[in-house]
């Protein structure tokens, strides 16, 4: 069964698209955040994982801080 995965993101962080590269590259189907431009989500974002910083991944309610390959890997499990 897919899991549901968000990612917050800014078009200009490196470690985001590297990050969507790594889910686009296993197949797998993301809700993309634009944190820049999206104040409220921006906030939730914050609020999910008390970081500021990018990119910030859910799947399924489990929070990855950044772009840690394992980390996504392992909520993916893959």
């Amino acid at each position: 069964m897919a899991k549901s995965v968000i990612v917050y993101s800014t078009p200009t962080c490196p470690y985001c698209k590297m990050a969507k590269a790594f889910l686009d590259e296993k197949g797998v189907k993301y809700a993309d955040i634009d944190v820049s431009t999206d104040r409220q989500a921006a906030e939730q974002m914050v609020e999910k994982s008390s970081q500021f910083g990018v990119p910030v991944l859910e799947i399924d309610g489990e929070i990855v801080v950044g772009f840690d390959k394992e980390a996504i890997a392992k909520a993916l499990g893959i």
